[in-house]
C-alpha cells in the first residue's frame, strides 16, 4: 500500500476511534450522573450522526481498492445504520429517550472504538494481539445486542409516530406505499440482511484469527 494511503487510513481510523470513544464516554457520564438510560441521544446523538455519515468513506475506500473490504457489506452496514440514526432517531423526538437507543449507541460505540483502533494500529504495523482478538470477537455479542433490543426495537416503537406524523409523505408521494409501510417491510427484512452480514463477519473472524495465529507461530 502506498505511504500516502497508509497515512490517510491511519488518520481516518484514528479520528473515528477517537470520535466513538468520546461518544461512549459522554453516554456513560450521563448515565452514571443521572442513573437514567434516556440521555444517550442528548449526550452523543449529534456526534454519532456525524461519525456515521462520514463512514460512507469506507464504501468509497472499498470501491477504490485501498482496503480489501469491497463495497457490498460496508454499504449494507452504512445504509442500515444511517437510516436508523438519521431517518428515524434524529427525526422523531419521541424515540430519542428510549432505552433501546441507549443500548444501540453503547453497543455501536464499544464495537467501533475497537474496530477503528485495530484498523489504525494495523496501518502502522503495531496492532497488539489483544486488540486483534477483540476486533474479531466482541461483535459476536455486541452486534445481536445492537440489533434486536437496540435498532429493531427502536424502529418498532417508532412506527406509531411515523404513522401519526405521516413522515416523509412528500418523498414517498410518487410511490404506491408510505414510509410507514416501508419501515414495516424493513423490520421484516432486517434480520435476514443482518444475518447475511453476521455470517460474513464470522467467516472473516475464522480467516483473520487463523492467519494471526500462524504469523505468531512463525515469529
Amino acid at each position: 500500500m502506498p505511504a500516502f494511503s497508509k497515512l490517510y487510513l491511519f488518520a481516518y481510523n484514528s479520528l473515528q476511534a477517537f470520535g466513538w470513544a468520546v461518544s461512549l464516554l459522554a453516554i456513560l457520564i450521563n448515565f452514571f450522573s443521572t442513573h437514567s438510560l434516556d440521555g444517550a441521544y442528548a449526550s452523543a446523538g449529534d456526534l454519532i450522526c456525524l461519525l456515521q455519515t462520514v463512514s460512507f468513506l469506507e464504501v468509497i475506500h472499498g470501491a477504490l481498492g485501498i482496503v480489501p473490504s469491497g463495497v457490498l457489506f460496508p454499504f449494507m452496514q452504512w445504509g442500515g445504520r444511517t437510516h436508523f440514526v438519521l431517518a428515524i432517531v434524529r427525526q422523531i423526538v419521541e424515540v430519542q429517550e428510549l432505552p433501546s437507543v441507549f443500548i444501540t449507541f453503547v453497543a455501536w460505540s464499544i464495537a467501533e472504538v475497537i474496530r477503528y483502533s485495530h484498523y489504525a494500529l494495523n496501518c502502522i504495523g503495531s496492532c497488539p494481539s489483544l486488540i486483534t482478538y477483540l476486533r474479531y470477537t466482541v461483535f459476536i455479542v455486541l452486534y445481536p445486542i445492537g440489533l434486536a433490543p437496540g435498532e429493531m426495537w427502536t424502529m418498532y416503537q417508532a412506527l406509531p409516530f411515523v404513522k401519526k406524523k405521516n413522515l416523509y409523505a412528500d418523498l414517498f408521494a410518487a410511490f404506491p406505499f408510505s414510509y410507514y409501510n416501508f419501515l414495516r417491510a424493513v423490520l421484516v427484512c432486517y434480520p435476514f440482511l443482518w444475518l447475511n452480514l453476521y455470517r460474513h463477519l464470522l467467516k472473516q473472524r475464522r480467516s483473520k484469527l487463523g492467519r494471526h495465529q500462524e504469523t505468531k507461530k512463525k515469529k
